[in-house]
């Protein structure tokens, strides 16, 4: 069934990414796999080529395009592209309202720049070792002293931490009644400011991770997003559309490996005759179809709701989990299908599957998830 997400435009915009990911990253793939990150000078490139921030005002170096069909279109390129990462879902899904409308004016004209020429890489640092996802139970603190904040405490799984120029930071700062939250932006080169080596992780090898650590960590309160005390609802506000840019994600990469697994049944024998024309392999990859297809209508229903401000946070927590269970599900299921082959790292389906086991945690845990949408369920009349 054909999609109707897109127009003409966004096909433009789709050759233009595809031919810049072509000539600037599906080469370097497996070098970036081996060395935990990216180049930097693929970054700038990108920058330049206008795939950062683009919803950025014209006066910051963006396009001011405000449409997430964009957003979706780099994510499916590259899924497709075997280039996997979360640099540009990091910067474009999830970094840039922060920086983009919670940013005053001089904040704005310090940085965004940067973020969208690719010269300053950023970070969201919200997970704590001992939270995980309940942002509740945040344990970070930033101590008022005079127009300055003392930033103490540690962060964990901070996506680009390793390599982030600056970082926004949730902390604890007690307004309230001892509930407020605030969050500041930490320049790389901050005294006090330290990051640990990057993780050695299952998948997703290309992007690195790392923990970030604040000590006696003093920065000027002219780095506050906001007004202090707001971090948690800031944070909360965003994380509807962070939740469908997995959910995007998801979807792509079942698609992507159902794809892959139907070249190899189509060329692969066994017992005289292809695999695709055994019974039980038609069935296994009918099954997985339509439910990509399914999916994949709602999620467009997503994005089309997330541009009409229409998009809630159990929309987006229900959208969230489906889809990574069904990213999961289906390349665990090609997997099998490739047989021995599928656990070889030279096939593109190995990496799919190690990829794809993180996307149920990030993000919010789909346990969490699921508790988002049956309380919402449950209180319903």
């Amino acid at each position: 069934m054909r999609r109707r997400l897109y127009d003409n435009d966004h096909e433009q915009f789709r050759a233009a990414f595809r031919t810049f990911l072509e000539r600037n990253a599906v080469p370097h793939a497996d070098e970036w796999e081996e060395r935990g990150t990216v180049d930097r000078g693929y970054w700038h490139e990108a920058g330049k080529a206008g795939f950062i921030g683009f919803e950025a005002p014209v006066e910051h170096g963006g396009l001011a395009i405000r449409d997430f069909r964009y957003n979706a279109v780099i994510t499916e390129e590259i899924v497709r592209s075997g280039v996997n990462g979360d640099a540009f879902t990091m910067a474009n899904d999830i970094l840039a309202p922060y920086l983009i409308e919670v940013t005053d004016e001089a904040q704005a004209q310090r940085w965004l720049p940067g973020f969208v020429s690719g010269e300053l890489i950023a970070a969201l640092a919200l997970s704590e070792p001992g939270g995980g996802s309940d942002l509740a139970a945040l344990a970070s603190t930033g101590t008022w002293h005079g127009d300055r904040i003392v930033i103490n405490g540690s962060k964990t799984f901070i996506t680009s931490g390793a390599t982030a120029d600056l970082a926004l930071v949730l902390v604890r700062t007690g307004e309230a009644d001892g509930r407020g939250m605030t969050l500041v932006a930490v320049e790389a080169d901050t005294p006090g400011f330290t990051r640990g080596a990057p993780m050695h992780k299952i998948g997703r090898r290309a992007q690195d991770t790392a923990e970030l650590f604040f000590t006696d960590c003093e920065v000027p309160a002219s780095n506050v997003l906001g007004e202090p005390g707001e971090g948690f609802r800031l944070v909360m506000r965003n994380l509807a559309r962070e939740r469908l840019s997995i959910a995007v994600n998801g979807v792509c990469v079942a698609r992507r490996a159902l794809d892959l697994t139907l070249d190899h049944t189509r060329e692969r024998k066994t017992f005289g005759k292809r695999l695709v024309d055994h019974q039980s392999v038609r069935h296994a990859v009918a099954e997985m179809h339509t439910a990509i297809e399914v999916t994949q209508s709602h999620i467009d229903r997503c994005i089309v709701a997330l541009d009409a401000g229409e998009l809630t946070a159990v929309d987006a927590a229900a959208a969230k989990f489906h889809a990574t269970e069904l990213e999961f599900a289906t390349a665990d299921r090609c997997l099998q299908l490739f047989g021995g082959y599928g656990y070889i790292e030279e096939y593109p389906i190995a990496r799919l599957w190690r990829d794809a086991r993180v996307t149920r945690i990030y993000g919010g845990a789909n346990e969490i998830m699921r508790e988002i949408v049956g309380r919402d369920i449950a209180g319903r009349p």
